[in-house]
């Protein structure tokens, strides 16, 4: 009878081990299951060992990719080249004695800030700073025409107006041929005609009587 009662008590002890066994077994798999799970890309999530994935972000980081050597050049010389064109224009208007330089240095501010806002938008994309100063070069310009009045303040911020934009068209129609990031391409095929228009109206004015003819009568 003791026996008989002892098999009867093994019984479900060894039913219980067996049920025990296959739990076990059972959150094994899953628990391997999830974990083969997260090296595969589900919605929404990203796998960095996805082919497509990364071809993705290598075109991202292209867009931000560095500015060749000369369009880099080109870049900082016309952010430069801009602003001294705008501070130029701002002492005409204050400086000036014909009305036509005066308003010819009003469209240079009005022009060059607009410029030098696009190139800045420019810049921003290529991730760049741009100079926020002006050049030696233009700084002494400033300086030679803040001492003259008169017939002679006219004369030689004409004559600097036709000089500096003869240079700055000739420089922007050789990147417009050369340029190899799209963006400064574009901004110079954008900004090249306004170059010309200016470089004519600064001939016009220089080679006209009326500079002369104004000073005269003051």
């Amino acid at each position: 009878m003791l026996v008989l009662c002892s098999g009867l008590l093994l019984l479900p002890a060894g039913a219980q081990t067996s049920s025990s066994q296959s739990n076990n077994n059972d959150q094994s798999s899953s628990a391997q299951s999830k974990m083969e799970g997260k090296g595969n890309s589900g919605p929404g999530q990203t796998d960095a060992t996805n082919p497509a994935t990364a071809d993705t972000a290598n075109k991202a980081s292209s867009n931000k990719s560095n500015l060749t050597a000369a369009d880099r050049r080109f870049v900082d010389k016309a952010a430069e080249g801009g602003k001294a064109e705008v501070e130029l224009g701002q002492l005409a208007v204050q400086k000036a004695a014909s009305d036509d330089v005066k308003k010819f240095g009003q469209r240079m501010v009005d022009d060059h800030t607009r410029a030098n806002e696009k190139l800045q938008e420019v810049a921003q994309k290529k991730g760049l700073q741009l100079p926020d100063k002006l050049s030696a070069k233009d700084q002494a310009t400033k300086s030679r025409l803040e001492k003259l009045s008169g017939k002679q303040f006219d004369d030689a911020y004409m004559k600097d107006m036709v000089k500096d934009h003869t240079k700055d068209v000739n420089e922007f129609q050789r990147e417009a041929n050369t340029a190899k990031d799209p963006d400064v391409k574009s901004f110079v095929q954008t900004t090249l005609p306004t170059l010309q228009d200016h470089l004519k109206e600064a001939k016009q004015i220089s080679s006209s009587s009326s500079v002369t003819a104004s000073n005269r009568s003051k």
